[in-house]
């Protein structure tokens, strides 16, 4: 789902699920994921966050035009191409929206939406404050992510200093802004989760593997396994 906010509130985005989980299917999704506990965040998998950035030196630029981080900045975000990956290094917003919980709800974001732009596999919105998501742009002129292999499920990781965090894209966002990521995401990677005044300022980046689906969307450990595999690809390739 697209939608705006003002600077002031820059920090939540598109989102949905229609039912909590229960406490069971927490503790089985809890057990489910990979990686090891580190002092402000979680870093998961065996590929370094250093090698990943090493990779990633200058822009082959992949987007018409460039991005705003939020509303009224300035529009320098590139999105960029290298092999079978796309990226963009920006900041990070909350996305909050979907399943209404008890960190993403009407009480805690007042931009709050109980739908996501991509369901889980039993049709319902996902859960921002469990699943670890990316948002992309909804496609514009500036960029289609379809055109390049991004799509509902696509595998992602996101670099936020000595910290590497899989996800899948799983909520679109305005057309002209990039730079955001879902309450688990951003909890995860030791970034404050609130979605209004949480986020990071500092340099988030994002890679998406094109052509690459976690199935179901709603699994954390299918993201973990496949973008893995994936970062281990790329690293090889380049």
């Amino acid at each position: 789902m697209l939608r705006t906010r003002t600077p002031a509130l820059a920090a939540a985005c598109s989102a949905a699920l229609l039912v909590p989980a229960t406490p069971a299917q927490a503790h089985a999704s809890d057990a489910r994921e990979r990686g090891s506990r580190r002092a402000g965040g979680l870093h998961e998998g065996s590929v370094r966050a250093a090698d990943l950035l090493a990779e990633l030196k200058g822009c082959q630029q992949i987007s018409r035009g460039r991005y705003r981080s939020d509303e009224g900045a300035p529009a320098n975000i590139p999105v960029c191409g290298k092999g079978d990956a796309v990226y963009w290094k920006a900041d990070m917003d909350i996305d909050c929206d979907g399943r209404s919980g008890v960190h993403c709800n009407t009480r805690t974001d007042p931009l709050f939406l109980n739908a996501t732009a991509y369901q889980d596999s039993h049709g319902g919105a996902l859960s921002a404050e469990n699943l670890p998501y990316v948002v992309v742009p909804g496609a514009s002129p500036l960029w289609s992510p379809a055109s390049h292999g991004i799509r509902g499920g696509t595998v992602a990781a996101i670099i936020y200093r000595d910290k590497v965090q899989y996800a899948v894209v799983g909520d679109t966002g305005p057309n002209d802004v990039i730079g955001e990521a879902s309450y688990a995401a951003a909890a995860n990677l030791g970034i404050d989760p609130d979605p209004v005044r949480g986020g990071a300022a500092g340099e988030v980046t994002y890679i998406l593997f094109k052509n690459t689906a976690a199935r179901p969307i709603e699994s954390h450990a299918a993201a973990v396994t496949l973008g893995e595999a994936q970062a281990k690809t790329f690293l090889a390739a380049n």
